[in-house]
């Protein structure tokens, strides 16, 4: 049997067993506790103006062990864990794990390429490109994210909801809707889209504005990727699949809500932003080009540009999507709602997993279809859905329905109905088994959200954000995944928000 070691820092080498001894051993409190205790002091700094204080406390944490486990424990245990990289490595094992915390070092680091894969954009034809870095060049990035992130959240766009902590798509189509919503508010929509944002942030513009270390920024930019055995430079933008990407993406992007402020002093003119996409809401449709215009000139500072087919500027009387919801108003009240295209993608999603389960169990088909129901239902409930909940609900009876029709045909309708749909109190048509019963859209009560205070700063005001998770936990228990972020797993801290499904 091949015994391994590994030399540690101080010269001192260690079997396989003892490091897996090592690595289960750890108090993960204990490590939270240190790595949230820097970030604080870092976000306080930042708040403070005094950089060259940041600069050490940064480089105090991304060299301290305790971030080093986190950054190790984040890349081993995110969704991402079992897709290796280039060099095919996966950390598996407890000693590999702990081995890999030994390894983590700014000295002489050299990023290796991404590996580049296509997935297809929902709903879509086309594909969007994912580079996926190796588990070293993950945990680096995540070790990185961890110092940088209490800064992003400090200097952050107050009107900035999405890739942040405690915020979510709710919270941006909520505030939209407050904008809107009176009579007298103004009617004209910039709806803006940034094309390629990722793939084409300008690296000069993140290396002279970016607060971290720079060769070490540098080498997460300018890595290249391998596509089909090619090796292909990266002279622009942040990969998408990095993950300290959605930070990159963010602070390059903060700055435009101020930029609007200073230059319609004395003109009520709305701006909210999720990641890339972002809606300004102007008295007149001649303010809204104006937004337009300055939007521009920030972007190409930043080697970024408007997409002209998406960009477009829209009444509210004749409404617009925006993540995922439709808002307009009908005989001047505002009426949010899933959008069509949400709707439609929903629609196939369901559809395809029914076809797929022609074989299957009733039990395996519940358990596929449940979380995509719950999800979906979810994220809309907060607005005017009960319509499209029930014709949501009809859909799903008749793709099930043709489902058992496909699995039994030679039995009639009802034995088909006896045998997968059952009654129970006042309601019929239930599709359940003895273990599992089929969630229905309209079971989510429709309840309004309420956005965070704008200024909240996550790590210098902790209590307000888990009081607030509380409260919000015991109206509409849904909403614990999107909202807890100081008692989620430490894994799962450097980027949490809340997917989007469009």
């Amino acid at each position: 049997m091949k015994v391994c070691h590994s030399t540690t820092p101080n010269g001192e080498k260690h079997t396989d067993k003892e490091l897996a001894r090592q690595w289960n051993a750890i108090d993960w409190d204990n490590v939270s506790s240190a790595v949230n205790r820097l970030q604080t002091r870092i976000a306080k700094a930042t708040q403070e103006g005094k950089w060259n204080l940041v600069k050490r406390l940064n480089y105090l944490l991304t060299h301290s062990h305790s971030a080093k486990l986190l950054a190790v424990r984040i890349v081993t245990q995110n969704k991402g864990r079992h897709t290796p990289g280039v060099d095919g490595d996966l950390w598996t094992t407890a000693s590999a794990k702990m081995q890999a915390v030994m390894s983590l070092t700014d000295r002489q680091y050299r990023a290796q390429p991404l590996r580049r894969v296509y997935i297809p954009k929902p709903g879509k034809d086309t594909k969007r490109p994912i580079s996926i870095p190796t588990m070293y060049d993950r945990a680096m990035q995540a070790l990185y994210a961890l110092a940088l992130q209490p800064i992003a959240e400090t200097t952050a766009d107050p009107r900035s909801f999405g890739f942040r902590l405690f915020r979510c798509a709710q919270d941006a189509s909520r505030y939209a809707f407050t904008c809107l919503m009176r009579k007298g508010s103004n009617p004209w929509i910039l709806e803006g889209d940034i094309k390629g944002c990722f793939d084409t942030i300008a690296h000069d513009w993140l290396r002279e504005n970016i607060p971290m270390d720079r060769s070490v920024l540098a080498q997460f930019l300018k890595a290249g990727f391998v596509f089909d055995t090619v090796l292909y430079p990266t002279d622009k933008g942040t990969p998408q699949g990095g993950i300290i990407s959605p930070l990159l993406a963010n602070m390059t992007l903060d700055g435009m809500e101020k930029i609007l402020t200073a230059r319609f002093p004395k003109v009520n003119v709305h701006f909210v932003r999720y990641a890339d996409d972002f809606l300004v809401i102007a008295p007149t449709k001649e303010r809204a080009e104006e937004a337009r215009d300055i939007i521009r000139e920030f972007l190409a500072e930043r080697g970024l540009e408007l997409s002209a087919e998406k960009t477009v500027i829209t009444h509210i009387d004749d409404g617009f999507d925006f993540l995922g919801y439709n808002f307009r108003k009908y005989n001047g009240a505002l009426l949010v709602k899933p959008s069509r295209k949400s709707v439609k993608a929903i629609s196939e999603k369901i559809k395809a997993i029914v076809k797929k389960a022609r074989a299957w169990t009733q039990d395996r088909l519940i358990m596929a279809l449940n979380p995509v129901i719950r999800g979906w239902s979810n994220y809309h409930r907060h607005n005017a859905a009960k319509g499209t909940f029930g014709y949501l609900d009809h859909y799903v009876w008749t793709v099930t329905w043709k489902w058992g029709k496909h699995r039994h045909p030679t039995k009639g309708h009802k034995w088909i109905a006896r045998r997968y749909w059952h009654s129970e109190g006042n309601r019929n048509w239930i599709f359940q088994t003895k273990e599992n019963t089929l969630l229905l859209f309209e079971d989510a009560t429709i309840r309004r959200h309420t956005i965070p205070r704008l200024t909240a700063n996550p790590y210098l005001e902790r209590n307000y954000f888990l009081n607030r998770r509380e409260r919000m936990k015991r109206q509409t228990p849904w909403v614990q995944t999107s909202l807890s972020y100081f008692a989620l797993p430490p894994e799962n801290r450097v980027v949490e928000c809340m997917s989007v499904l469009r």
